[in-house]
C-alpha cells in the first residue's frame, strides 16, 4: 500500500500504522531534524522529507499516485485547552487546511486527522490572537464541507485510547474522510476493571515501566 504520515513526528503513529497494516508508511513529512532522525532509525524503509509539510508537493511526494491511507496529526498547541488564555497562532491552526490539499491533490481513499477535541471549535481570531466565541467552528464546518465537496464521506468522533489497549485516559478527536462509502469505526477492546462486559481490562501505565531498573524515589528529590 502507498501510506503517507504527514505530520510524523519521532514516528509514534507510524510505528501503531505498522502495527495495524503490517508496513511502515511509505513517506513521512516533518520539519524537524531531530524526529526525522529518529523517524528513520524506526523506519528505514519510509522515504523521509526533512521539510515544512507546505513546502512538500503531494502529487511529487505520492509519485502522482493516490494514497491508500493519509495519516495527519497536525500541531495541536494552538487549539489545547492546556494553552489557557494565552494568544494562539492562526498559522499553526491552519495546518489542518493540508489535509484538503492533499484530498484535492492526491485523492487519498482514507484519510484519518488526529487532535484535540478543540479542533471542533476551530474558528476565526480577534485582535488580541483570540478564538472568537461568535465564530466557534465556523472553519471547522468549512474544512468538512471542503471535504466533502471533494467526495468524501466524513465522521468524527472523540475517542479514548484506552478504550482500545493503551495505557492513556486522556480524549482525542478523530476525524475519518472516505471515498469508499461510511468511515467504519472500531469496537471498544477494554473497559474500566470490574465492569467491562467481557471486554478486557484497562491497561496500567505501570505495564510500561521496568521497576527492576534503580531509581531514585520522586517523594526524597527536588
Amino acid at each position: 500500500m502507498l501510506i503517507a504520515d504527514c505530520f510524523a513526528g519521532g514516528g509514534g503513529a507510524s510505528s501503531g500504522i505498522e502495527l495495524a497494516l503490517g508496513q511502515s508508511p511509505t513517506i513521512a513529512i516533518n520539519h524537524d531534524p531531530e524526529a526525522i532522525a529518529m523517524h528513520a532509525i524506526n523506519h528505514p524503509s519510509t522515504i523521509h522529507y526533512c521539510e515544512s509539510i507546505y513546502k512538500v508537493r503531494p502529487e511529487v511526494a505520492t509519485g502522482g499516485a493516490s494514497p491508500d491511507f493519509a495519516w495527519f496529526s497536525p500541531d495541536c498547541t494552538h487549539f489545547s485547552r492546556a494553552k489557557g488564555g494565552k494568544p494562539v497562532s492562526s498559522g499553526r491552526r491552519g495546518l489542518a487546511w493540508m489535509v484538503t490539499a492533499w484530498a484535492q491533490r492526491t485523492r487519498p481513499r482514507l484519510i484519518a486527522v488526529e487532535n484535540v477535541p478543540e479542533l471542533l471549535t476551530w474558528g476565526p481570531l480577534d485582535d488580541n490572537g483570540r478564538p472568537r466565541a461568535d465564530a466557534s467552528g465556523r472553519y471547522f464546518r468549512a474544512w468538512v464541507s471542503k471535504l466533502r465537496r471533494l467526495g468524501y464521506h466524513v465522521d468524527w468522533r472523540k475517542l479514548r485510547a484506552c478504550d482500545y489497549g493503551a495505557p492513556t485516559t486522556r480524549e482525542r478527536l478523530y476525524v475519518l474522510a472516505s471515498l469508499d462509502g461510511a468511515p467504519q469505526w472500531p469496537a471498544p477492546t477494554h473497559g474500566e476493571p470490574g465492569n467491562c462486559l467481557g471486554l478486557k481490562p484497562y491497561r496500567s501505565a505501570a505495564e510500561c515501566i521496568d521497576w527492576s531498573v534503580p531509581c531514585r524515589s520522586i517523594f526524597d528529590r527536588e
